[in-house]
């Protein structure tokens, strides 16, 4: 019987099988950049918003501090959109005239809400609360980029899965002080810039926020801390003025971090913040 094929079709066949096997390759590496690139993250880019609000300007410009617009962001899973009431505090005074606020006063006027455009949208079967992470010691700018700096909001970061699982795995790198949480521009403990921490004598009921006290200036050179201890009422007058005050000296021991890693583990114990193997079950984030 004649022969059908080709001795060269053997080559072509292994040829074709490892063609395959490489577009296969190509084909898998091309879709996982795909599901990380900002065209589907969405990371940086700004939506058209019905009107173009500058944190930069509000915050640096003007001082505003995150929570008079951000009301929720301690008690609740929402950090909160401010309602038109809140922009009219002070544009019913100033701008009153401004064609670019011309969608606040037309909100003001009918009671209908402005359509603001999400930027950080998770996925609607993932659970984040912003109450737990901020009172945890991780500050806005960890997640949200230095807000303070941009003049139209965008995503700095995916907030993909693998993004946060990062960060649940090893929370001692972002963690800071809870009176740093809204300062925008902390910057990690260094040889140059050192924090010191004090544990304080907490009871039970007292937010773990509460358990640490932190501070950027040496507290070494201030001495003991000297509290007075009022005495009750005087019987003849009724006044506490006229009994004596007790004086007692307070000793707080402050420990100095030069280093995130240090600040990290000392805030991770002070804050009782779960292990990682806890922090990266499913059932922290899927409920």
């Amino acid at each position: 019987m004649a022969q059908i094929f080709d001795r060269s079709s053997n080559a072509l066949a292994r040829a074709s099988l490892v063609l395959t096997g490489l577009i296969v390759i190509a084909l898998g590496v091309t879709l996982d950049q795909l599901q990380r690139s900002p065209w589907v993250t969405r990371q940086g880019q700004r939506p058209e918003q019905p009107v173009p609000f500058s944190h930069k300007h509000h915050v640096t410009g003007l001082g505003l501090q995150c929570q008079y617009c951000h009301t929720s962001v301690e008690k609740s899973s929402y950090a909160g959109i401010p309602p038109t009431k809140t922009c009219m505090n002070c544009h019913a005074q100033i701008w009153t005239n401004a064609a670019l606020l011309q969608p606040v006063r037309d909100s003001w006027a009918t009671g209908q809400s402005l359509p603001w455009i999400k930027v950080h949208d998770l996925p609607d079967y993932v659970y984040f609360s912003h109450e737990i992470h901020v009172n945890k010691g991780l500050g806005c700018a960890s997640c949200h980029g230095r807000v303070d700096q941009m003049p139209l909001m965008y995503a700095q970061n995916t907030l993909q899965m693998e993004w946060c699982l990062n960060c649940h795995r090893n929370p001692a790198k972002n963690l800071r002080p809870t009176s740093q949480i809204y300062n925008m521009a902390w910057e990690a403990p260094a040889d140059d810039r050192p924090v010191w921490c004090a544990v304080n004598d907490v009871k039970t009921g007292t937010p773990t926020a509460q358990s640490a006290n932190c501070t950027t200036k040496d507290p070494t050179g201030e001495g003991p801390q000297v509290a007075a201890l009022q005495m009750p009422k005087s019987p003849t007058s009724g006044k506490a003025g006229d009994a004596p005050a007790t004086m007692f000296t307070l000793v707080t021991y402050y420990q100095k971090f030069t280093s995130q890693d240090q600040l990290g583990h000392f805030l991770l114990k002070q804050y009782h913040i779960r292990t990682p193997n806890e922090l990266s079950s499913c059932e922290v984030c899927h409920r």
